[in-house]
């Protein structure tokens, strides 16, 4: 029987890059997108053509209000597709890019970033637990910014270190379902994450590329190969980690 991943998020930038390392793994997928449908298709696709099934939910992980119906639609999905009750592998990819200092930063901008990083993957990770398999894994993706720290990320990193700590609390109390819990932690990657800024602005690149031990900014295959490693059978007994994906930076 085949295991089953889901993504959020997974329509673009490291959520994709994770569901097409899972899917090479010979994993299936349920991803999940906000708004745009025809780049979460343009995954379910490639990931046919690994040979995989996979299927695309829209979710606005920060609606709290959305969560229930969205679960509903995922037992729907595993019944009608793989003929289970339950999936194998939860990846807490979604996010939101927004940057500001402390000064600057407002209420509306707080709340966001709360909703979507934190309070939504607090309560849909809460939400799925039944659905989740016995024996299976959560991956939650923070940042490389809450050890090192950039101007404008004080309310983003803050959020992700909310993260952190959750999930040494899911390590520890869904251990005896056999599942793990684990932090995967980015550098500087070059997504479409923050508008792109960091991937399409060469000099930049360069400058944020030597502060690392590597001489370079992070890609999507330098991340999502890890989370997908981190999912594999080899790495069963690895609970309450946090796993930094970012070069080297500031060592």
């Amino acid at each position: 029987m085949s295991k089953i991943a889901l993504v959020t998020g997974a329509n673009r930038g490291l959520g994709r890059n994770t569901a097409l390392r899972l899917a090479e793994d010979g994993v299936d997928l349920i991803l999940t997108y906000r708004t745009n449908a025809q780049e979460a298709q343009d995954v379910v696709d490639e990931v046919t053509k690994l040979g995989r099934t996979a299927v695309a939910l829209r979710l606005d992980v920060g609606v709290l209000a959305d969560h229930a119906a969205f679960v509903a639609q995922v037992r729907t999905a595993l019944a009608e597709q793989w003929g289970r009750d339950t999936f194998d592998y939860l990846v807490n990819n979604a996010g939101v890019g927004l940057a500001g200092s402390f000064a600057e930063t407002t209420v509306e901008v707080f709340d966001e970033l709360l909703n979507v990083h934190f309070r939504g993957l607090f309560f849909l990770t809460q939400q799925l637990l039944p659905v989740l398999a016995d024996g299976g894994r959560i991956v939650n993706i923070s940042t490389g910014l809450t050890r090192f720290t950039r101007p404008g990320y004080a309310a983003y990193a803050a959020m992700k270190g909310a993260v952190e700590v959750l999930t040494h609390y899911l390590a520890k109390e869904l251990g005896p379902r056999g599942i793990t819990a684990n932090v995967v932690a980015p550098g500087v990657t070059a997504t479409d994450f923050g508008g792109g800024v960091v991937r399409d602005t060469p000099g930049l690149r360069e400058h944020l590329g030597s502060e690392n031990a590597l001489g370079r900014i992070g890609e999507p295959d330098d991340v999502g190969g890890v989370i997908a490693s981190l999912l594999g059978d080899r790495n069963a007994f690895v609970t309450n980690q946090r796993l930094e994906v970012s070069g080297g930076t500031l060592i």
